[in-house]
């Protein structure tokens, strides 16, 4: 086994130059974006020669030097913190609850203070790069006695509390739309012309995300903005000039130039940050070719065979996949490089551990299917694993038979449903309810006989039975996806006569107001359930072309027949989880496709992931039957798999 240090060489070897030249690119870039913003805050129609010329004049004086440099400083901590709190895999919050956890996380606090007083600093450098009435936080003014005095400036105080607010708004954002997710892009384009297509998307983004800032901003400030100004006051030993109206009211806050130099300001925040993201997104996940094998023992640990493998950092796992995609469909050399044998022994040692991973995943992902499936297989209620386990129906035994079957011997996957979906009771024990976001059964002394009698089990006779029940019966269920609390850990008890049903006088007092808030909040959105079981669904889609194209490749370049081994392995592998995800397009929250927003920065293609896994699935069983043909019918497996993969071979799927 290879050491922690060995499996971190990608990140101080690729990751951290690809975020370092991604930041250097958003320092240079810097200059004239800076420009921009310069013409742009003290532009006007009347005098435009002359604004000109005062701007290349500012942009050169002492104090735009040493704002540049402060602003430069921000770059590279936005750049460091894009580093720390990227992920590959999005964090999907299927509850209300669950995103106020995550809004309320030690460490998203720490980042959301961070962006507080980096927006602070760009502010500043903004009100003293417009100059006038924004420079200076204090100035001299004359009071009724004739004494001249230290007053607030509010003007300049407005632009460093936006500036943290814009900066907090978009460290809240940043979660809520999960802008750390890094996705790859199917279609691979080069670095620059893909920050050519983006930029329009980063123009847009920043104006309209300031523009609602700062709308928020200002009503924040109508409301609170005395807290801060007699603070900052009583702190810097300040006063307040009677003769100038306050900003928090309706006269100081109808200043039309300050609302455009906020707007203006909180723009340029917003596109030097989301630049920087940019640039981050395009770097990192640059694709990297990696040896299928090497002639030294000391390099082993970077060969895909190795990589592909290894289980932390996610990002190597997830470029290896793609790199074994890519190979897989245009580098014959190195399809040759996984077909060949070792020497001395000529084992396929190359194929072996790359076909392996890859099933470990498929039956991996086909597992957690399964399982979810059980848990909406009754109207949507959570139910016991001891009580599934006595109502599996026969497919789902063939399902998990199936994946057992192509189950890695490792005995931890890499890729694991989050905990949002599949959270088990506080007792944890064998017998725990398998998740908990669905409705609690209904087989307590206090449950509706009318409902009792729609969740019955299924009789052996029903044409329901071994089938998932229709979507119009499941809707009549109230209810259907709130949090099971009070599930059973030791199965559910036998229904119980109308006669040992209790009189009203016994039924439980209500809960309280607040016990009934939270339940309301802890009520699971199917929809987002749905896509955090296909959160990393992108690696088992590079897994799925890597095979299948490597399976079509082999007909004519495997000289060996290493791939002929496990062709049956994996036919039948992708043929479970084909009725797998056959049976979770067929619950009414899967099949709705979700919009994808064009308004934010966050990358919303996690959202739509199942249905490129729907579809990667079909066609790469479309594409070995296509070219295997009839030659399939030699290969050795179960009936139901032969009839389904007859199907395909008829082109009727």
């Amino acid at each position: 086994m290879y050491s922690t240090e060995q499996s971190c060489w990608f990140i101080r070897k690729v990751i951290c130059w690809r975020a370092a030249a991604s930041i250097a690119w958003a320092v240079l870039l810097l200059p004239p974006i800076t420009a921009v913003f310069v013409i742009l805050s003290r532009f006007s129609l009347l005098h435009p020669i002359h604004t000109i010329s005062e701007c290349f004049s500012l942009l050169t004086s002492a104090s735009a030097i040493f704002s540049f440099i402060l602003l430069c400083g921000v770059i590279l901590m936005v750049g460091f913190l894009n580093l720390e709190y990227y992920t590959v895999i999005p964090t999907i919050a299927c509850s209300k609850i669950a995103l106020l956890g995550q809004l309320l996380h030690p460490r998203q606090i720490l980042n959301s203070l961070a962006h507080c007083i980096m927006g602070i600093v760009v502010a500043w450098s903004c009100a003293v790069t417009i100059g006038g009435r924004y420079e200076t936080l204090g100035y001299t003014c004359m009071q009724s006695e004739g004494s001249p005095q230290m007053c607030l400036n509010e003007y300049h105080l407005v632009f460093l509390l936006a500036g943290a607010f814009v900066g907090l708004s978009h460290s809240l954002l940043g979660v809520i739309h999960n802008m750390n997710y890094v996705s790859f892009h199917t279609v691979q384009q080069y670095k620059y012309l893909r920050f050519k297509g983006s930029l329009p998307l980063v123009v847009k983004c920043s104006a309209t995300q300031a523009l609602y800032s700062v709308r928020n901003f200002i009503i924040v400030y109508f409301f609170l903005g005395y807290i801060p100004r007699v603070w900052i006051c009583k702190t810097l030993n300040l006063h307040l000039n009677s003769s100038v109206h306050p900003l928090d009211s309706i006269a100081g806050l109808l200043d039309l130039s300050l609302l455009y130099q906020l707007w203006i300001s909180a723009t340029f925040l917003l596109f030097t940050w989301y630049i920087t993201l940019l640039l981050f997104r395009i770097f990192v996940t640059e694709v990297y070719s990696f040896p299928v094998q090497s002639s030294f023992t000391e390099d082993a640990h970077q060969c895909l065979p190795k990589v592909v493998t290894d289980r932390k950092p996610i990002i190597l796992k997830f470029l290896a996949l793609q790199d074994l995609a890519l190979l897989s469909q245009h580098s014959p050399s190195r399809r040759y490089d996984v077909f060949s044998l070792s020497q001395p022994g000529g084992h396929p040692h190359n194929w072996n551990a790359i076909s392996r991973e890859c099933l470990s995943l498929l039956a991996d992902l086909t597992q957690r299917l399964v399982g979810y499936h059980d848990t909406v297989a009754t109207n949507g209620r959570a139910k016991s694993l001891s009580t599934g386990s006595e109502r599996k129906t026969s497919s789902e035994t063939s399902v998990i038979s199936g994946s057992e079957e192509f189950m890695s011997p490792r005995p931890n996957m890499l890729m694991k449903t989050p905990a949002s979906v599949f959270a088990r009771s506080i007792a944890g024990g064998p017998q725990s309810p398998l998740t908990a976001p669905f409705t609690p059964d209904l087989d307590s002394p206090f449950a509706s006989p009318a409902l009792r009698r729609l969740t019955a089990p299924v009789e052996q006779c029903s044409p329901w039975h071994g089938s998932v029940q229709s979507p119009h019966i499941m809707r009549r269920e109230p209810k259907l996806w709130s949090t099971s609390t009070d599930a059973q850990v030791n199965g559910s008890p036998p229904p119980p006569s109308p006669a040992s049903v209790p009189s009203p006088q016994q039924e439980p007092s209500k809960p309280s107001l607040l016990a009934q808030f939270l339940q309301n909040r802890k009520e699971q959105l199917p929809e987002a359930s749905s896509q955090a079981l296909f959160a990393d669904s992108q690696a088992h889609i590079w897994a799925l072309e890597g095979l299948s194209y490597l399976v079509q490749a082999s007909f004519s370049e495997d000289q060996f027949g290493v791939v002929q081994t496990t062709l049956p392995s994996i036919l039948g592998c992708m043929l479970v989880l084909q009725e797998a995800v056959d049976r979770h397009f067929k619950l009414p929250h899967a099949s709705s496709k979700p919009l994808r927003s064009s308004s934010s920065m966050g990358d919303s293609n996690y959202k739509t992931l199942r249905f490129a896994l729907r579809a990667t699935l079909k066609t790469s069983i479309y594409r070995i039957t296509t070219t295997f043909g009839d030659h399939l019918n030699a290969v050795q497996m179960s009936a139901e798999h032969r009839k389904r993969l007859q199907q395909f071979l008829e082109y009727k799927e």
